[in-house]
């Protein structure tokens, strides 16, 4: 019997936000609990962040926004996917202030991770939304 396809996971640093190691930290867990992880680096922009997805068959988009434009970032993401016709669902974290959330996710975000988030969660997160999307196809 072949092995699963591996979840493949874009882990995106989009804006100005100069700080990536929380970024980092996730990258490195989702690597360790077995998924493809593509990391774009500090100062993504949306673009580049929905072309690599796209051009990589990303199962998931993570976002790690620290610097208060995740309403921007998150807008603008979800445009680009929506004109690409690509269905990815997008995870955020970082400084997200609980008030924030509804709005995300009432934008398309799939999952809002925050500071107080356990590396457990976000790898269940990424898990149960990279299957949510694979029952849909």
């Amino acid at each position: 019997m072949a092995d699963p396809r591996k979840i493949r996971v874009l882990v995106g640093k989009p804006g100005l936000d100069g700080h990536d190691r929380g970024a980092k930290v996730v990258a490195s867990a989702l690597r360790d609990a077995g998924m493809e992880v593509i990391y774009t680096g500090l100062r993504s922009t949306p673009e580049m962040i929905v072309a690599t997805a796209i051009q990589e068959s990303c199962d998931v988009i993570g976002l790690s926004v620290l610097s208060g434009a995740h309403e921007t970032i998150a807008s603008r993401t979800l445009e680009l996917l929506r004109a690409q016709g690509a269905d990815i669902p997008i995870l955020m974290g970082g400084v997200i202030p609980p008030e924030d959330r509804t709005r995300l996710a009432a934008l398309g975000i799939e999952a809002i991770f925050g500071q107080e988030a356990t590396l457990q969660e976000i790898i269940d997160g990424v898990r149960q939304l990279a299957a949510k999307k694979e029952a849909v196809q």
